[in-house]
């Protein structure tokens, strides 16, 4: 059992039940006797292992629970449960692009292909700012740099530089930019020729390219860019919100800051929203494969055979990538997980999934790898929330709803997030960075009324509402690709 406040010693439980200790809020309860050894349940699944005797009343945390031996039954297709089309169609106002996307903002992106051209491109964004001339643009959003630590000394082959590529292509390709400039230094191992002919890059009117090499160097690269930049502000300009049905939406799920309250009360209700926006004919992407370790059976079990075995493939991968990293698969939960009532992986994992609802798993897809079908899917990333946000951006997602239950602040610019407070002492501390209040769930509201209003929530993001990270002017820092293999 989880207490939903504070207990003290004496405490009355439920009837035979008292606290043995004083139990934190969101922490656990043995509600009978259990022996070392012996598995313990919560959500009805297996967490851990008793580490030592626990009797009844006891708190259960790291001192008295641990990982333990675990097999699942993975039970392909077993639960396959279609979900009912929607009765009557949703709708949003977004930005309709000639590759049929849609897109819930419309930023202008500064991509860059190597760590060597941030600064430049940062210089770009600073002196469109201090000239103002994006003012005459009312439809534009703003500029956006995208700029990060990677792009060479690395292998121009394999598994690190794959990644990469379909990291910064899939960002060139995000609805949520109405137009693009990628700029290069000239001599890095992801070279910009090869982004744009293996990506079909080559809209003119909506994307540009230069190396600061072949510019002149930094003024010069800087006063081009900005010439470019407002060209193409005066491009992106042209679109403007129009009706979109909520198919056209590519929901993100995260939860970072994970608490003992997420997996009942915000990651179930994201998990309804879920469900209705696929119903809608939408898509919704699970991910953090490191976060579903332990909890993979629930998704095998709602998928066929061949796209569970993708999943249990990513699994085993993930096994051998922690190992030979010599780290381990319960390096989660995080410190502050557990002082949120949080003790092993397993536990972590089986609040995490909660947050793909109950939709069939239609598809399974590497890191940044195009979603190209409709429904429930997973995306293969990192537990390490700014880089499996990142990647999800990059597979196309135009939206992303992040649960929390520590206090996660952060943004995820082209794409607005909306953050989600597991519990009320979370919501009255950091309002200001929280959207939606799913505390209220343990008040009486249900999991339906609260998965409800975030989905209506969404549709209101999406046709142009501020989040609250947006308010604050989050995204400039966010971006954060895998980053796979050796550095050299």
């Amino acid at each position: 059992m989880v207490a939903l406040k504070p207990l003290s010693t004496g405490a009355m439980v439920m009837a035979g039940v008292t606290a043995q200790e004083a139990v934190p809020s969101g922490h656990k309860i043995a509600i009978r006797a259990i022996a070392a050894g012996e598995p313990v349940l919560k959500y009805g699944q297996i967490i851990g292992v008793a580490s030592q005797d626990i009797s009844v009343g006891a708190h259960v945390h790291v001192h008295n629970l641990g990982m333990g031996a675990h097999r699942q039954d993975y039970g392909f297709g077993s639960a396959v449960v279609a979900l009912p089309a929607a009765d009557t169609p949703a709708e949003f106002r977004g930005f309709h692009r000639p590759s049929g996307r849609v897109g819930t903002r419309n930023y202008i992106g500064i991509l860059t292909s190597v760590n060597c051209a941030g600064s430049v491109a940062r210089f770009i964004a600073e002196e469109c700012e201090r000239q103002g001339w994006l003012r005459e643009f009312p439809n534009v959003d703003g500029i956006v740099p995208i700029v990060h630590g990677t792009g060479c000394g690395m292998s121009g082959k394999g598994e690190g530089y794959d990644t990469l590529f379909r990291t910064i292509a899939g960002y060139g390709h995000n609805p949520n930019f109405g137009a693009i400039l990628m700029v290069g230094l000239g001599c890095e191992v992801m070279q910009i020729p090869d982004l744009i002919d293996s990506n079909s890059l080559k809209d003119t009117a909506r994307f540009r390219y230069m190396t600061i090499q072949q510019t002149g160097g930094t003024r010069a690269t800087v006063d081009k860019g900005v010439a470019i930049l407002r060209d193409l502000a005066a491009e992106a300009n042209k679109a403007v919100r129009q009706p979109a049905p909520a198919a056209k939406l590519v929901l993100g799920m995260q939860c970072g800051g994970s608490d003992g309250y997420s997996g009942i009360t915000a990651n179930p209700a994201l998990g309804v929203a879920s469900d209705l926006l696929v119903r809608h004919g939408g898509t919704s992407i699970l991910s953090e494969t490191s976060e579903i370790y332990g909890a993979e059976h629930l998704l095998t079990r709602r998928a066929d055979e061949p796209t569970g075995r993708k999943l249990i493939d990513l699994i085993t991968w993930w096994e051998d990538y922690t190992a030979r990293n010599f780290g381990e698969m319960d390096n989660n939960p995080s410190p502050g997980n557990k002082r949120g009532g949080l003790t092993t992986i397993l536990e972590k994992s089986l609040g995490a999934v909660a947050k793909g609802g109950a939709a069939p798993l239609s598809a399974v897809y590497k890191y940044g790898e195009p979603i190209d079908r409709a429904g429930f899917v997973f995306m293969d990333s990192p537990g390490y929330d700014p880089c499996s946000v990142t990647g999800q951006i990059a597979s196309g997602a135009n939206l992303i709803a992040f649960t929390t239950g520590r206090g996660s602040v952060s943004g995820y610019r082209p794409v607005p997030c909306i953050k989600i407070a597991s519990n009320p002492d979370l919501w009255r501390r950091m309002e200001p960075d929280m959207d939606v209040d799913c505390g209220e769930i343990l008040s009486g509201v249900t999991l339906e009324q609260k998965g409800q209003q975030i989905f209506e929530m969404m549709l209101r993001v999406a046709s142009g509402e501020e989040t609250k990270s947006e308010a604050q002017g989050f995204g400039a820092v966010e971006f954060v690709p895998w980053q796979i293999g050796a550095v050299m």
